[in-house]
């Protein structure tokens, strides 16, 4: 058996609560009033008064949920996104004055629904707008109604006064002032007709809106000519307008064409056109996909072409003034003539009385930047562009006036000492005497001169040598050998010797 959840109570209060409801069964005490001041039927059961011990759903906790925020004890955030105040020692840790869960309310939407540019409007709203416009019809009516019978009675007082007036003439008055003061609401139902509606009952008498007023003529019988606008029976549509050439104050049906170009289809139309000239340049807009989106950029792209037509308006004025505002021109604008006396030449040059005007550039002239009293360019040394103020050579520098001349001449000078002084102590080689080397790889005098007879005889010789050594039987027994060498036979011997590594040398054999 369940037990209730409630404080216990002795036998004694147990008594004076079944007293009690007795009482309010009989009605001689008041009913109790739950949270909302109703009051509550005595005669409901307990079952069905009081939830049962395991129905705790509205009832906040107790003590701390495990997974529960650490500050304030609720299920449905964690400590970083408390939006309670940072607690001394959190619930976590006291399990008193534990915080309800907060109601998270989720949308689950599917595809179209994401997209309805209506989600979330409530449709009761609107009878507000119907009041508002109802409201304001009515006192427009009352406020017509006043000043026609005012008009009538102004115009009878007037003619009361005059004589020679007519009696067809008063009653026509009348008869004004009589319509006028008929109720309109009773004019208004001018376009209901009574049906009669069958039911089981025998029939009843029913009120039907219809869908025209009788008494207008049907489109299609505006204009009989068989060339003429092309009526749609299916959809009761005829977009052309049946009687062009009639005038347009005394028609009122020119076609169902006349409501696209004029009121809220126009701008529609627009804002459709606007939305695929974005697409063709490379925005992603669509209409049917986004229509909030493409009505939002529309007001946008409006606000920002009145911007700039209103900033080209200024700009103009600016520069050329505003003749519509009165100002009196002076009269040497005006006139385009004045009291100095210019003399040109034969060639149309100025000789005296006006100054030659200097040819201006498109860039800003005189201006100085960074404390310069020059613009830059103004100085040139070593291939170099930069300030005379200051001589800086770097551009947008800040200007450092005499100080920073006199600080950059002393390096200069600084640096040009060091230079010298370092050139000073580095040691100067001494240049190396290259020796001349002879042909033959031994040192020879600088005055040497070979002899050419000598030298062709000791190539001679050579030849013959070399040939002597190829056959040993041309050799002669008495054969003299002669250690004395000279320069001649050195330079033969170098000149027919037959290096291994010459790759010309099969051809020197």
């Amino acid at each position: 058996m369940a037990t209730a959840s409630v404080a216990f109570k002795s036998r004694e209060d147990h008594r004076k609560q079944i007293e009690l409801e007795e009482a309010r069964k009989a009605g001689l005490a008041p009913a109790e009033v739950d949270e909302d001041g109703k009051e509550i039927n005595p005669h409901i059961p307990q079952y069905m008064s009081s939830a049962p011990w395991y129905l705790n759903a509205e009832r906040p906790a107790d003590k701390y949920r495990k997974g529960a925020c650490e500050n304030c004890g609720a299920m449905t955030h964690d400590t970083k996104a408390c939006m309670e105040r940072p607690r001394k020692v959190g619930a976590k840790w006291t399990n008193k004055h534990i915080a309800p869960d907060e109601k998270v309310e989720t949308f689950e939407l599917d595809y179209d629904g994401k997209r309805d540019r209506w989600n979330g409007y409530d449709a009761s709203t609107y009878a507000y707008v119907i009041e508002r416009y109802e409201a304001r019809d009515e006192a427009r009516r009352k406020y017509l109604k006043d000043q026609q019978l005012k008009k009538l009675e102004e115009k009878n007082n007037n003619q009361n006064g005059e004589a020679g007036v007519s009696d067809e003439d008063e009653e026509e008055d009348d008869l004004r002032v009589d319509e006028a003061k008929v109720d309109e609401s009773k004019q208004m139902d001018f376009a209901k007709v009574e049906k009669r509606v069958r039911t089981t009952g025998g029939g009843s008498t029913g009120t039907v809106r219809n869908l025209r007023i009788r008494e207008d003529t049907a489109k299609y019988l505006l204009n009989l000519d068989v060339n003429s606008a092309h009526y749609d029976p299916k959809t009761r549509s005829m977009r052309e307008d049946p009687l062009p050439d009639a005038d347009p104050n005394e028609k009122f049906y020119g076609g169902d064409n006349q409501h696209r170009s004029s009121g809220q289809a126009l701008e529609f139309k627009q804002l459709n056109i606007h939305a695929w000239e974005a697409f063709d340049k490379g925005q992603d807009i669509h209409m049917q996909a986004a229509p909030s989106q493409a009505e939002l950029l529309y007001k946008n792209y409006k606000v920002i072409k009145e911007k700039l037509k209103s900033q080209t308006k200024d700009t103009i004025l600016e520069k050329y003034g505003n003749a519509a505002t009165g100002e009196e021109l002076p009269m040497e604008l005006l006139l385009g003539q004045s009291e100095r006396q210019v003399e040109y030449d034969r060639a149309g040059r100025i000789i005296k009385g006006q100054e030659k005007a200097l040819p201006r550039s498109k860039y800003e002239e005189d201006v100085y930047i960074n404390n310069h009293t020059s613009v830059w360019g103004s100085w040139w040394k070593d291939h170099q562009w930069g300030y005379k103020c200051c001589k800086q050579t770097i551009r947008n520098s800040y200007c450092t006036g005499a100080a920073g001349i006199e600080a950059a001449e002393a390096a200069t000078d600084l640096m040009k000492a060091n230079i010298a002084r370092k050139e000073a102590i580095e040691e100067i080689p001494s240049p190396v005497e290259e020796k001349r080397l002879a042909t033959w790889g031994t040192d020879i005098p600088d005055d040497l001169v070979l002899d050419e007879k000598l030298l062709a005889e000791a190539l001679k010789k050579e030849d013959q040598r070399k040939r002597e050594e190829k056959d040993e039987r041309k050799r002669k027994y008495n054969v003299r050998w002669n250690d004395e060498v000279t320069a001649e036979d050195m330079e033969a011997y170098r000149m027919k010797k037959i290096h291994h590594d010459d790759p010309m040398r099969d051809f020197l054999q």
